[in-house]
């Protein structure tokens, strides 16, 4: 059994009155911002939301107000959950952020957005989403490779939406631009239930694992 000082298990327990507990999780969620989108993916967001607060899972994402994002961020807080928002400065002064968040944190850069979510997150869920939330996507499972972020990613596959994308990782992987073993990188649910049940269930990534484990000749 992993003892305290594991650097998994450490992710998700604390001390308190000298026993070991659970702590909240804190789950970075991308998605889209668009309005104009098919509504099952707004009802996706939003049972994501309840069931997250439900969960007592906090919610960290681009403190968006419109899309997906906002369909998500009110269903949070309307099940009592929190939200945590991170959002660069530009993005606030045009209007786009959340009013009514538990938390928000404003960044200079959209660099620094992403790397403040991303060290906050204990998992990663893909709603879907457009070029941004594939850039986002992407760099999480690109640090995962690198060994820079260990938690579990997972894509929200809702109405096949991703299932273009997981058919290219498969090219990837024939075509021997990505390791066999790099499918591990990523999860994929059919619905938000299935999705919560994976973070809770995924083991962390082991970090030896990396790109730059040694490679054999």
């Amino acid at each position: 059994m992993p003892g305290v000082n594991d650097p998994c298990l450490a992710c998700f327990l604390l001390f308190e009155g000298g026993k070991m507990k659970k702590r909240n999780k804190e789950v970075v969620v991308y998605c889209a911002s668009s309005s104009e989108i098919d509504p099952i993916y707004f009802e996706a967001a939003a049972q994501l939301g309840k069931m997250l607060a439900e969960n007592s899972i906090t919610c960290i994402n681009g403190a968006g107000k419109q899309g997906l994002m906002g369909a998500l961020n009110d269903a949070v807080l309307k099940y009592g959950g929190k939200v945590k928002g991170v959002i660069p400065k530009f993005m606030i002064d045009a209007g786009w952020g959340h009013d009514s968040l538990t938390e928000t944190i404003v960044t200079e850069t959209i660099h620094q957005r992403k790397a403040a979510m991303a060290h906050a997150a204990d998992a990663v869920i893909a709603l879907p989403g457009g070029v941004g939330t594939l850039e986002e996507l992407a760099e999480i499972i690109t640090w995962k490779q690198l060994g820079l972020y260990n938690n579990p990613i997972v894509l929200l596959n809702i109405n096949d939406y991703y299932q273009p994308l997981l058919s290219f990782f498969e090219k990837m992987i024939d075509e021997k631009f990505m390791r066999a073993d790099y499918s591990g990188l990523w999860s994929v649910a059919s619905t938000p239930g299935m999705a919560i049940n994976l973070i809770e269930k995924i083991p962390c990534w082991n970090p030896s694992f990396t790109k730059y484990k040694k490679k054999e000749l």
